[in-house]
C-alpha cells in the first residue's frame, strides 16, 4: 500500500509537469518554434514516469526493479526530447 503523502507528492510532479507541457505547446502555437514541440512532449514523458513506478508496482504486481527500470526509461526520453530541443536551430520549422 502506498501512503497518502507519496501520492500527493505523485500527483503534484505530474501536475506540475503537465503545466510545464501545455505551456511549452502554448509557446509552441504563438511562436511556431519547432523546438517547443520537444519541450512539451519531453515534460509529458517526465510526468509519466513520475507516477508511473507505484502504478507499475502495485497494478501488474511486478518487482521494483521492473517497476524502476520503466520509470527511468520514460524519464530518460522525456530528457532525451529536451536535450534534443536546446540542440534544434529555433529557425528551423520542420520537426
Amino acid at each position: 500500500m502506498i501512503s497518502i503523502p507519496i501520492i500527493a507528492i505523485k500527483l503534484i510532479a505530474l501536475s506540475l509537469s503537465l503545466s510545464v507541457a501545455y505551456l511549452a505547446f502554448y509557446a509552441y502555437r504563438r511562436s511556431e518554434s519547432s523546438p517547443m514541440v520537444y519541450v512539451s512532449v519531453g515534460f509529458v514523458f517526465i510526468g509519466i514516469g513520475a507516477v508511473c513506478e507505484g502504478l507499475i508496482l502495485n497494478t501488474f504486481n511486478t518487482s521494483l526493479f521492473s517497476a524502476a527500470l520503466v520509470q527511468g526509461i520514460l524519464v530518460s526520453v522525456g530528457m532525451l526530447l529536451i536535450l534534443r530541443s536546446v540542440m534544434l536551430d529555433p529557425k528551423q520549422q520542420n520537426i
